[in-house]
């Protein structure tokens, strides 16, 4: 047996070591484009940065716990349960685990595949003899009698990667499960986004809900005195009419905010992955802050944004898929080997004659397939093209939202200013016009006309804060929140 062993070790084995070289040198080749990131749309600075005031470049970036920033503790608790409960974001995840799974089947591909088998079987055949009594069964071994089979083997298979399909077909799987770790980066800024806004714009209701009480107590004193007044026939009967309607209409108002206020509570407990009737939310003032954002060129936002570097991993997975498509055309090399032991006794499985083993090649090509390869390299490049455009397409969003919330925040803040003096100028008509009423020289629908805009001008501040808030944070998250691309190869490291 040892004989045997060293036999195969000085001439079979080396044979075997020099094919397998010259195979790993050959399988150095991959078919296929190698990835270039494609050339994108931009400019050298934003077209609204002008009328954006700006923080001085410090570490006042948002960066991670971005929403700490408007000062907010209620906030800072909601967000942090979006990671835990909400929906989008776990099926997110769960999407990067699949990747990353299919990662690890493409590298698999890679190595040898070895299968062990064992068998027994037991078998007969005919003596012969042709008795008509019928065959009578022998001893095992015998002629005619039962026979007893058992076999225990490896089987390993190979197929070597010449031409680079598995390795093509890895590299498509890593970009796509850090275009998945990317996507789940951009679900959970949306869903932040998504939740401080609505916050916000609840606290705003919240504001919307006290000044339409507190406008509701103060036309009933209204009320009050015209009736008043009525009744020592001072006014006629439809000052008290047009003081009561003005009363009730306010009234309906702030039942109409009332269900405002609720649905966006609802909408919250809904993003943290609560049913509305576990949340509830203690009504609290508006915290007016606005985050200052340091200044910012166009080009950052492809590292900034999770949705372009996603959008950009996809266009790598799809290069990708064109050299497995282009592989195809070339013929597949496969290497085999099979060693294992078979014996009629299986006491004797063990024994230098029942080993046997065999090594293999097979070498394939297709000749004639109708078109097949050549339409799935044709999908693969207009599967690539298309993601190209997908990519461009979604860097010039990524710009118009950065955009659109610049222009928004510059001209609201001016806007608010505006409507600040309005409002005060309408507190003092209100006020003069009441003044006048009570001394008998103005009429009382002066004072409904100008209690009305006074509180349409409130309204309308409190409507402009709001904007201003949601507006900051959609500035935040269209700068990319605080993420960075750099988490990528990270993810990528993990894998």
């Amino acid at each position: 047996m040892r004989a045997t062993i060293d036999t195969l070790s000085g001439s079979l084995l080396p044979r075997i070591a020099g094919a397998l070289a010259a195979v790993s040198l050959v399988a150095g080749c991959m078919v296929g484009p190698n990835y270039e990131r494609p050339t994108a749309p931009t400019s050298p600075a934003f077209k609204e940065s002008d009328g954006w005031k700006r923080a001085e470049p410090r570490d006042e970036a948002p960066r991670g716990e971005w929403w700490v920033a408007f000062g907010d503790t209620d906030l800072d608790a909601l967000v942090q349960q979006v990671d835990v409960s909400n929906q989008t974001v776990q099926a997110a995840e769960a999407q990067v685990r699949f990747a990353r799974a299919a990662v690890q089947a493409a590298r698999a591909g890679l190595f040898p595949t070895v299968n062990g088998n064992f068998a027994a079987t037991r078998s007969s055949r005919s003596s012969g003899g042709g008795s008509s009594s019928g065959n009578t069964a022998a001893p095992s071994g015998t002629g005619g009698g039962p026979l007893n089979s058992y076999n225990a083997a490896l089987d390993a298979t190979w197929e070597i990667d010449l031409w680079g399909k598995v390795r093509r077909g890895v590299e498509s799987a890593e970009a796509s499960a850090q275009s998945s770790s990317a996507d789940l980066a951009g679900a959970r800024l949306s869903v932040q986004a998504t939740l401080a806004q609505t916050y916000l714009l609840l606290r705003v209701e919240d504001a919307q809900v006290q000044l339409l009480e507190d406008t509701v107590a103060a036309y009933a004193k209204a009320l009050t005195l015209t009736t008043n007044q009525y009744n020592a026939g001072v006014v006629a009967r439809g000052d008290v009419a047009q003081a009561e309607a003005q009363l009730k209409s306010t009234q309906a108002q702030v039942y109409d905010a009332k269900v405002t206020r609720g649905q966006l509570e609802h909408a919250i407990a809904v993003l943290i992955g609560k049913p509305p009737a576990e949340l509830t939310i203690p009504p609290r003032s508006v915290v007016a802050r606005f985050p200052a954002i340091p200044p910012m060129l166009p080009s950052e936002l492809l590292e900034r944004r999770p949705d372009i570097a996603s959008a950009e991993r996809r266009v790598a997975s799809a290069n990708a898929q064109i050299g497995v498509a282009e592989a195809a055309y070339f013929p597949s090399l496969s290497l085999s080997a099979t060693g294992g032991v078979q014996s009629s006794a299986i006491g004797n499985l063990i024994s230098l004659p029942a080993r046997y083993w065999a090594l293999g090649a097979s070498v394939a090509q297709t000749i004639f397939d109708a078109g097949l390869r050549d339409a799935q390299k044709a999908e693969a490049v207009a599967t690539f093209d298309q993601t190209v455009a997908n990519y461009r397409s979604t860097v010039l969003n990524g710009f118009q939202e950065v955009e659109d919330n610049l222009i928004a925040l510059a001209l609201l803040e001016q806007e608010a200013l505006v409507q600040d003096d309005a409002v005060k100028a309408s507190r003092e008509s209100a006020a003069i016009a009441l003044n006048q009423y009570k001394a008998g020289t103005a009429n009382y629908l002066a004072v409904i006309v100008l209690q009305a805009a006074e509180l349409n001008n409130e309204r309308t501040a409190l409507g402009i804060l709001g904007r201003r808030l949601t507006s900051s944070v959609g500035l935040i998250k269209a700068l990319g929140g605080g993420w960075s691309a750099a988490s990528l190869a990270e993810a990528s490291a993990s894998n």
